[in-house]
């Protein structure tokens, strides 16, 4: 079945502003890279919040109903090429994907259980130096809106 060209970007941190990344294991497709969660709809009726919400727990472990979690949507949108090494997952003439932007604000000892098949390790970085380490300019943009969306 071919990926939904709609998929979520979540920006875990906690309200010190330390924003989780995680190392996306080797691909076919090229080589390791820090990233925040991110995943594809899986129907193309999934609300936004609930796909955001299953990603991060597949990704993470981290349950974003949590006692302390704060799942918000930051009601941005970025919509980029498919890279062409990726376009066979998708649907023949399907060329472009939409990303949703939230951000899951959780307590500062939030565990962390990734998922082997997809990450291989994590890190715990300043908001600024997350960014920095980004392989994705979406995903560095986001986390540089952080201090915009953040809640005391």
């Amino acid at each position: 079945m071919p990926k939904i060209p709609e998929s979520v970007l979540v920006v875990i941190h906690t309200c010190a502003l330390d924003v989780l990344l995680l190392r996306r294991a080797a691909l076919h497709e090229g080589q390791p890279f820090w990233q925040s969660v991110t995943g594809s709809k899986d129907w193309p009726e999934e609300p936004w919040r609930e796909a955001a919400a299953r990603e991060v727990a597949e990704e993470t472990g981290i349950q974003a109903g949590a006692a302390g979690c704060l799942l918000t949507d930051w009601g941005l949108e970025n919509t980029y090429a498919i890279y062409p090494e990726w376009q066979h997952r998708y649907a023949p003439g399907v060329w472009h994907n939409t990303e949703r932007v939230f951000g899951l604000q959780v307590p500062a000892d939030t565990p962390v259980a990734l998922n082997p098949r997809e990450h291989t390790e994590y890190a715990w970085l300043n908001w600024r130096e997350a960014a920095d380490r980004c392989r994705s300019s979406s995903n560095a943009e986001a986390i540089l809106w952080l201090p915009r969306f953040i809640l005391p």
